[in-house]
């Protein structure tokens, strides 16, 4: 590490008076330069870019010799500097530490203007202060980092609530068409019975009963969404609840030129869990998967242990996604398919149902680099001693 050059407080020379002095001149700058610096965090905090602008512009006439000095901001990659910045070999520097990460330095450069730069030295005060500059960048970065936390968090709750509404909607609405729908579905298919019907009756009637049958589809759905359906829950193992639910759509993959990837954890244990509930989240994820990749490509599935909590990742090489979209796909009804071919409400479902073991789904996209679902599922303490037991 450079030595940094530090002159000497002692002066005999000079008087002790004129010392004092000017000690208190450097000092009332460097608190002019902190409080200023404070007053930009707080005027411009919203401006990220123009905090650390106007930062760096007040820090050259902090330091002894300020007509030969020259500052530089550094943050994640962005640098700033003073309007009449030049690097130089002379230089004090601080490292900005924030949530324990370096995320950049302050640095100060005397530089070459004119004749006298050489024997110019830097204070052992001017290390403090440069040190105390960084400190409340990374306070300022800290700050920031805890504000967009917290408008994530209320955009989560708010969020939250709206599926909530929806739900208990959805709930209500579903409830008062079942008894209807029902009676559709078992007039027509008792119709359907009638030895004497015309040809063109029996066709329409088996329009009328499969139009039902998926109008009762979407409302098992908003149930599940709802959470109004009972659970059947028990000793799941989840790569077999996985092979089942990829069992469904063999032909689908060969046909569509699709190559499966299988990456299983041997060593999974078994889950507490509706088994019937995991495979439809499966199956939604595979069907999402396969129409991402209309021309084929890759679908890659994968299971895993981390500490106390079962993975599962569906991966697929398809178009991606924006991230308009990603921020709605869990919302129900949104869907981006043609109006046959989609009701929005199978990620709602995944969701609900995730959620409901009380789980987490992640995913990660962008356009032309596909999309990875990731579930995650608590695994019960119970089962796992009793089969280390047993």
């Amino acid at each position: 590490m450079t030595k940094i050059p530090v002159l000497s407080t002692k002066r005999p020379q000079v008087s002790k008076e004129r010392e004092t002095a000017r000690a208190l001149h450097e000092r009332i700058k460097e608190l002019t330069c902190l409080y200023s610096i404070s007053r930009i965090s707080e005027k411009n905090a919203a401006l990220p870019d123009s905090v650390f602008q106007d930062i760096v512009e007040v820090i050259p006439p902090a330091w002894q010799y300020p007509e030969a000095a020259a500052a530089r901001i550094e943050v994640d990659g962005q640098s700033f500097h003073s309007s009449n910045f030049m690097e130089s070999h002379k230089k004090l520097s601080a490292p900005v530490i924030a949530e324990e990460k370096c995320r950049g330095r302050v640095e100060v450069f005397y530089v070459q203007r004119g004749s006298g730069v050489e024997g110019k030295k830097f204070l052992r005060e001017e290390l403090h202060l440069i040190r105390a500059i960084a400190r409340q960048i990374a306070f300022i970065i800290e700050r920031r980092q805890a504000e967009a936390e917290k408008e994530d968090l209320q955009k989560q709750l708010i969020h939250a609530d709206r599926l909530a509404t929806i739900g208990q909607l959805a709930a209500g609405v579903a409830h008062e068409l079942n008894e209807p729908l029902s009676s559709i579905l078992g007039f027509a298919q008792l119709m359907r019975k009638h030895p004497e019907l015309p040809w063109k009756a029996v066709e329409d009637l088996d329009k009328i009963i499969e139009a039902s049958l998926y109008a009762r589809e979407i409302i098992k759905k908003l149930l599940l969404f709802a959470r109004q359906t009972p659970t059947f829950k028990g000793r799941v193992n989840f790569n077999d609840t996985v092979s089942e639910a990829l069992g469904l759509f063999e032909h689908r993959l060969k046909k569509g030129g699709i190559e499966l990837v299988r990456d299983f954890s041997p060593q999974l244990p078994l889950i507490f869990a509706d088994g019937g509930q995991l495979k439809q989240v499966i199956v939604n994820l595979l069907v999402n998967a396969i129409q991402a990749m209309p021309t084929g490509g890759i679908l890659k599935v994968h299971t895993a242990v981390e500490g106390m909590h079962l993975l599962c990742s569906i991966a697929d090489t398809g178009k991606g996604m924006t991230r308009e979209i990603l921020d709605r796909i869990f919302v129900p009804f949104f869907t981006t398919k043609e109006v046959d071919q989609g009701t929005g409400l199978g990620l709602p479902v995944v969701h609900g149902i995730v959620t409901s073991h009380c789980g987490t789904i992640s995913v990660k996209s962008s356009p032309g680099n596909g999309a990875m679902f990731t579930i995650r599922l608590p695994v019960d303490t119970d089962i796992v001693l009793q089969g280390a037991s047993g």
